[in-house]
């Protein structure tokens, strides 16, 4: 198996309403013979946190709340993004996404997954 991931789709997806969206910052590796996701969420609720699994594509959705931004706030530098978020991952065929575990700690989500010659399905991955 190749060490480069370039080949790899990740993307925002369109988020509906009157809130911009923005994408995490996403790590990809390979490791332990399975490839983890780790996506940058700090400030983001476990529960608030959604993870879906189709195939070999990954959707993570979620909402960073802002609690300044509606003119209680005079901003002097703004560099987190807040509001809604949805990203996708793509992954390469040989792992098996509903084998997934995710874990949720100190603002990181890591999403290890299996490698594996059984072809994926739909469903949602719990996030401990």
């Amino acid at each position: 198996m190749k060490t480069s991931f370039h080949f790899l789709e990740h993307k925002s997806a369109v988020v509906r309403g009157p809130e911009s969206a923005w994408v995490p910052k996403t790590d990809v590796y390979e490791a332990d013979g399975g490839i983890v996701v780790n996506v940058e969420l700090a400030g983001i609720r476990r529960e608030d946190l959604q993870l879906m699994v189709e195939e070999n594509r990954l959707r993570i959705r979620g909402e960073r709340p802002d609690r300044c931004r509606d003119g209680k706030c005079r901003f002097l530098i703004m560099e987190i993004d807040y509001g809604p978020f949805e990203c996708e991952v793509d992954l390469p065929s040989g792992f098996d996404l509903s084998a997934a575990k995710a874990v949720y700690q100190n603002g990181f989500l890591r999403i290890d997954v299996p490698a594996s010659p059984k072809p994926g399905k739909r469903s949602s991955l719990p996030i401990s």
